[in-house]
């Protein structure tokens, strides 16, 4: 039974990877084109000041001229605790290159966020999420914001290029890092 109930998962497991990855390509496209489609006219970043975990204040004015990615989570959300790993990693990459992540912690407590923040490892601001902030980003979601994650890119320009419901892997967030540090085009 052992290696013909092996053999027997094997073509499936195959199948169902392959589709994946064709999934995840036509996923990355339609990404690249809808981005590409909004160019001419992108909205701008909101604007924004709040204290951050670490008591050092985050603002929308500090930023300017530089990429980063707003990114509103939960420390109890399976799907946000997934990618914080990724999102580590690419702010120890490309912090030196201009570029941040600003977490915006929601339906959390502080000292759960701080705890959070410490055994993740998070190397970026944090802020605590308010009614304030979640109304400044939530109007570039059709119908608000209902779900997290929710990712905001904002580029050197400080237009919003993309706004994203759910988890992404670190691919994904550094091509979408890439694209945010490219200097925008001149329009034709």
């Amino acid at each position: 039974m052992g290696s013909g109930v092996i053999h027997m998962f094997r073509i499936p497991v195959r199948r169902s990877l392959l589709l994946v990855s064709v999934l995840a390509l036509l996923f990355s496209v339609r990404e690249a084109v809808a981005v590409e489609a909004r160019q001419a006219g992108l909205p701008g970043a909101p604007a924004f000041s709040a204290t951050g975990i670490d008591g050092k204040t985050v603002s929308s004015r500090q930023l300017a001229g530089k990429a980063y990615i707003v990114n509103f989570f939960a420390s109890w959300c399976p799907p946000c605790r997934a990618e914080i790993p990724d999102m580590v990693a690419l702010q120890k990459a490309y912090k030196v290159k201009g570029f941040t992540f600003i977490g915006v912690a929601m339906s959390d407590e502080e000292n759960t966020v701080r705890s959070f923040m410490k055994s993740s490892g998070i190397n970026y601001p944090v802020l605590m999420g308010n009614q304030q902030i979640v109304s400044s980003f939530g109007r570039y979601v059709e119908g608000g914001m209902r779900s997290i994650p929710t990712t905001f890119v904002v580029n050197r320009s400080g237009q919003i290029t993309q706004v994203i419901s759910g988890a992404r892997g670190k691919a994904v967030f550094e091509k979408i890092i890439l694209d945010a540090l490219t200097p925008a085009k001149p329009a034709r």
